[in-house]
């Protein structure tokens, strides 16, 4: 059973009054005194798929009022999460409540046993969501204090509204906060344009349901980024929207002189495209058979062919792909430009006249880690092509 990570905030949006009275943490606890703890594992519940945290409110060692907040899959298998809270009445150890589940509406039932057991905790008894009762039998569970369950939070969604380089945030990655009720309609207002949607972040995880905000990424082509996030700010429900991490690795990329690859205030990228095929047509000891520009990304894919090694009496074909970004070295004008390039996707294929061999991409059995082959120093002489830098990251700084 996994730990659950609950942002404050969507306590406060379950029981305002209760968690705003919590927020301001005792420097210490005096015997007697109304203290908060957490648990944030309950084995067994959804298969063990279930995201749960219980919040108590003690008087001493008496328990004198509980918050059950659970989260787990709609349907067995589904990444669609549903979520309950309820405020459970204290009886002694007994600790009961009924709700109904924010998303599907159905009717929950929580009776539980809570027993102490030395250090730890025991809790026993059923929770009933719709028809689907489950038996609750959890040992040796630990509590946390409010400050360490708050320290243990992770709400950082990486999104910043103004850089003052790309070196830690990707040119062409958008980071969308926006509140859950308004999430449809602004992705809605997506349809037509041209940026392309993370297919990873529509999915509502438990943390987003808890703050009731869900973050979007978006990847756009870097001529547009600043133009895209201008127009989100304004759009109904968007808390927060900036730049966010994304494709480019700092390790892979090159920073230049603008002047002469650009065609008055634009990047000339058909210019740039043939100087990268230019290049790794040699480092690569491949011929160029493709150059394409992605409208929505921003994104050059290079396709370079070769003949394979590997059985070379078939006259097989290697093809490489490479993906390549361009872009100003920061957001706004800038007299720099930085460009970033993939390690190469390598596909061989048989392509003779007549029938072809057909085939299969096997992984070695004996190679661990999955690092990429090496490119014959491609970065390095596309620095030298550039006449650009190489970014040093033991000391952080272009070189």
């Amino acid at each position: 059973m996994r730990a659950l990570m609950l942002c404050l905030f969507g306590l406060v949006t379950v029981s305002p009054d209760f968690a705003f009275a919590q927020m301001k943490l005792p420097a210490k606890t005096a015997p007697g005194s109304t203290e908060v703890r957490y648990f944030t594992s309950i084995d067994g519940l959804m298969d063990g798929n279930a995201d749960v945290v219980l919040k108590e409110t003690r008087q001493g060692k008496a328990v004198t009022a509980a918050v059950l907040d659970v989260c787990y899959p709609a349907e067995k298998g589904s990444d669609r999460k549903d979520r309950f809270v309820a405020n459970l009445a204290v009886n002694g150890q007994n600790l009961t409540g009924t709700t109904q589940t924010t998303g599907d509406k159905k009717p929950v039932t929580v009776k539980l046993l809570r027993k102490p057991s030395g250090d730890s905790f025991e809790f026993r008894g059923q929770i009933t969501i719709g028809t689907n009762v489950t038996e609750v039998t959890s040992s040796d569970n630990s509590d946390l204090s409010e400050k360490e369950f708050l320290d243990n939070q992770t709400s950082d969604d990486g999104i910043t509204p103004q850089p003052k380089d790309f070196t830690e945030v990707s040119p062409e990655s958008v980071g969308v906060r926006v509140k859950l009720e308004a999430a449809l309609d602004y992705l809605k207002s997506l349809r037509g344009e041209g940026v392309e949607v993370g297919l990873g972040s529509l999915a509502i995880t438990c943390d987003a349901m808890r703050a009731g905000e869900q973050t979007i990424n978006l990847t756009v082509d870097p001529e547009r980024a600043a133009a895209l996030i201008a127009k989100t700010k304004s759009a109904p429900g968007v808390t927060a929207v900036g730049w966010t991490s994304g494709a480019v690795e700092m390790d892979r990329t090159i920073r230049f002189a603008a002047g002469e690859w650009r065609d008055g205030d634009k990047i000339n990228k058909d210019k740039i495209a043939s100087a990268i095929s230019g290049v790794l047509s040699r480092t690569l000891s491949a011929k160029p058979a493709g150059a394409d520009w992605n409208a929505n990304t921003g994104k050059l894919k290079l396709t370079l062919k070769r003949p394979s090694q590997t059985y070379p009496a078939l006259g097989l074909t290697e093809s490489l792909e490479i993906t390549a970004l361009v872009s100003t070295d920061k957001p706004g004008a800038s007299d720099r430009l930085m460009l970033w390039i993939s390690s190469p996707v390598i596909t061989t294929t048989d392509e003779n006249a007549g029938p072809k061999l057909n085939l299969s991409e096997e992984a070695a059995g004996d190679e661990e880690g999955g690092d990429p082959k090496d490119d014959n120093g491609s970065v390095e002489a596309l620095a030298k092509e550039f006449k650009g830098q190489r970014w040093d990251a033991d000391k952080s700084v272009w070189k």
